[in-house]
């Protein structure tokens, strides 16, 4: 990391992101090293200065920009040293200039260009005339351009307006200009949408942008990305632009310099320029660099909500059984062992045409009986509420709980090839069915199975930059399951593959490995695994769990690397690692401070310490049991002012969609969350919340549900 060019990278991220050159520099080189950002922000806290995942995700993110500028700045010094235009001045210049924007206007003059109106009056011989009139001395340039005349150039008003040509791409080229201009249009650009004539019905959802302005500095991501869609789909025009007249004005300030006849002809270039190419090339821009700020926006609002979800309470090893419920064809009904294991499944028709309700209670009786059913799982889509109604009906002869679970992403997953893969011999509405009962279990387990875009939790997620999303919900999915961490020896090949250091190939050589040679014993012996070397073990070994292992530690989240402190702690209190596992006062009497060395400091021993009091418990809270109203089945069944209870389904930048039972979720406004300003609904609300709400408004019309929950208890 001592190159002179590695080292400006690291000035500017750290100037960037407000932390020391060490610790970018640090945490840079672990990156080298091939460490995680999991790994890096759990162990490697004395190196990074106790950096969180955000930060150090953030400098991987930062440097990756400023490669990618070297990049860039590299293709303009060739292509300009080609053109035989590089003096060392402008190399100097161009090597100095770390943000890309302004590196692009310094290599416009030089970047190779389609055939433009400036081009072909160059080829005209004009360039000379429009340099001649440019510097604006006192005389007629209609006198000058006598003397470009010829084949091409047939009289004085063709050459003077080849002039103008070439004078607008110089002013387009300034560098001063476009700074200006820039400034101006990020400050004052207001963004204007219109309805595309004759497309009032076919684009009615659109009706709130048909006659639309605001200042697009502050047009909220939301807003800004339903403009653009409406754009994208032919039925609004858009544009962002400051007022024209000031424009103009400004960039005359900077190349009005005479008051003659050439600086009539001046003045015409500078309002040609704007309007036809410095115009619309900064409108580009600036559209550009807040759809970027939208962008990722909804991208922040989708991952918190993903992480929420993936995050969400598991009910754990128990035996569940799961209903994809349904009309006509029926409820899909599956039983599942405490392992998740399919061990029966069959179809009941409890609801109309069929109606079999009778014989529906009985086969599910049964069914609770047979197999020791202690949870009951019941997918949130059509027929759902029904389904609930029906199973609360059946009088079981000991107490079972019953959980609605969002059935997000389940049709995705039962038509996938993990799926296939888990049950060929099934169909689609039994691998439903399955995915509904282990979201139960353990939705993190279970989720990761799917591509997080298709769980639906975030805001306009088709009309973000799908890079930057897939890369952002991936750290989010990888963050998630190191946080919780997995058992090695039940963890599915797609959970273990998001564990740090692993990937797929990793993860199913260490399944092939438990099935050839049973359960893993203890951490040590992840080095058998085939191509699992030093490297990956450092990497996944804190993050995998062993229940039942001789050394309680490997079942924690203490890394092998730090077992022989917690050897030496034992040793120094006369006691076992169990021991100080089992007894609070041990570990109470123990001074992390007394361990520090020049490898392992107090940030390290500290987590340490925490862990021992809580090894291998999951951090995730316990699952609640949720009921929907009785009564309330359908949104013609809503009045105005009744109070709810119902569970919180999606974050937006503006408010928070919440299910109250009838099949069309609710919005409550982020002014009607709480009883105090709140700047995002995240303040107020988590996903999956069990909240209480107010209904405001229902409009039948257009299935739309108003709801507060200012002044409720919650």
């Amino acid at each position: 990391m001592a190159e002179p060019l590695i080292r400006k990278h690291v000035e500017l991220i750290s100037a960037d992101l407000s932390v020391g050159d060490w610790q970018v520099e640090n945490t840079l080189n672990l990156f080298l090293e091939g460490a995680t950002v999991p790994f890096i922000s759990r162990y490697r806290k004395e190196r990074t200065g106790s950096l969180d995942e955000v930060q150090i995700a953030s400098i991987k993110e930062q440097h990756v920009k400023y490669l990618e500028i070297e990049k860039r700045r590299e293709t303009m010094l060739k292509t300009i040293e080609e053109l035989g235009k590089l003096t060392p001045e402008l190399k100097a210049k161009i090597c100095s200039v770390y943000d890309l924007g302004i590196l692009e206007d310094i290599y416009l003059p030089y970047k190779p260009k389609r055939r433009t109106k400036a081009t072909i009056a160059r080829e005209k011989g004009l360039e000379p005339l429009a340099t001649i009139i440019f510097r604006q001395d006192r005389f007629d340039p209609a006198d000058k351009a006598v003397a470009f005349l010829n084949d091409q150039v047939p009289d004085v008003e063709e050459a003077l307006q080849g002039a103008r040509d070439i004078m607008a791409e110089w002013i387009t080229e300034s560098l001063k200009a476009r700074a200006s201009m820039r400034k101006l249009y990020n400050q004052e650009a207001v963004i204007k949408s219109h309805m595309v004539k004759g497309k009032e019905e076919e684009g009615a959802k659109y009706k709130d942008y048909f006659d639309f302005s605001e200042p697009l500095r502050r047009c909220p991501s939301h807003r800004l990305l339903a403009v653009r869609r409406g754009q994208d789909e032919g039925f609004l025009k858009i544009a962002a632009e400051p007022d024209e007249d000031k424009a103009v004005e400004m960039l005359l300030g900077i190349f009005i310099t005479g008051n003659g006849l050439a600086s009539d002809q001046v003045e015409m270039a500078v309002e040609d320029s704007y309007k036809r190419l410095l115009g619309p090339s900064m409108e580009t821009e600036c559209m550009a660099f807040y759809k970027e700020k939208a962008d990722a926006e909804a991208i922040r609002v989708f991952a918190d909500n993903l992480r929420q979800l993936l995050l969400a309470s598991p009910l754990g090893q128990k035996r569940i059984l799961a209903l994809d419920p349904g009309f006509k064809s029926g409820c899909k009904l599956v039983c599942l062992d405490a392992q998740g294991n399919l061990v029966h499944n069959e179809n009941i028709y409890p609801h109309p045409p069929q109606s079999e309700t009778f014989n529906a209670m009985k086969k599910v009786e049964s069914l609770v009986d047979a197999y020791k059913i202690e949870a009951i799982a019941i997918g949130n889509g059509t027929a759902g509420r029904e389904t609930e109604h029906f199973i609360k009906k059946i009088a079981f002869p000991r107490p079972i709980q019953v959980f609605v679970v969002s059935e997000d992403g389940a049709s995705i997953y039962s038509a996938s090839a993990v799926a296939r893969e888990e049950f060929p011999e099934f169909d689609v509405t039994v691998r439903g069915a399955v995915s509904i009962g282990r979201r139960l279990m353990d939705p993190l387990a279970e989720l990761v199975k799917i591509d997080a875009k298709s769980i639906g939790v975030g805001q306009y997620q088709h009309d973000v930059d799908q890079g930057q999303l897939k890369q952002s919900l991936d750290l989010v999915v990888e963050s998630s399951v190191n946080m919780v961490g997995v058992n090695v020896n039940t963890a599915s090949k797609h959970l273990l593959t998001y564990i740090s250091g692993l990937g797929p190939q990793l993860a199913q050589n260490i399944v092939d490995y438990r099935k050839q040679n049973g359960p893993f014993a203890s951490r040590k012996e992840l080095s058998k695994v085939p191509r699992l070397g030093a490297k990956a073990f450092e990497q996944s070994a804190g993050f995998l769990r062993i229940p039942d292992a001789k050394n309680p530690l490997d079942n924690s989240a203490v890394h092998p690397e730090s077992y022989h402190i917690v050897e030496k702690m034992a040793k120094d209190k006369g006691c076992t690692v169990a021991d100080l596992l089992a007894k609070e006062e041990l570990r109470k009497q123990i001074e992390a401070k007394n361990y520090v060395t020049a490898e392992v400091g107090l940030p390290t021993l500290q987590d340490i310490v925490k862990e021992l009091a809580k090894p291998g418990l999951d951090p995730r809270a316990e699952a609640k049991v949720f009921e929907f109203a009785d009564g309330i089945y359908s949104i013609e069944h809503l009045r105005v002012g009744m109070e709810l209870p119902g569970i919180v389904t999606n974050i937006t930048a503006f408010g928070a969609f919440v299910d109250v039972g009838v099949k069309q979720d609710g919005l409550v406004h982020i002014s009607q969350l709480a009883n105090r300003y709140i700047s995002s609904p995240s303040e107020a609300v988590k996903l999956h919340q069990h909240v209480r709400v107010k209904v405001m408004e229902v409009d039948l019309g257009r299935k739309r549900i108003q709801l507060s929950m200012k002044e409720l208890e919650q």
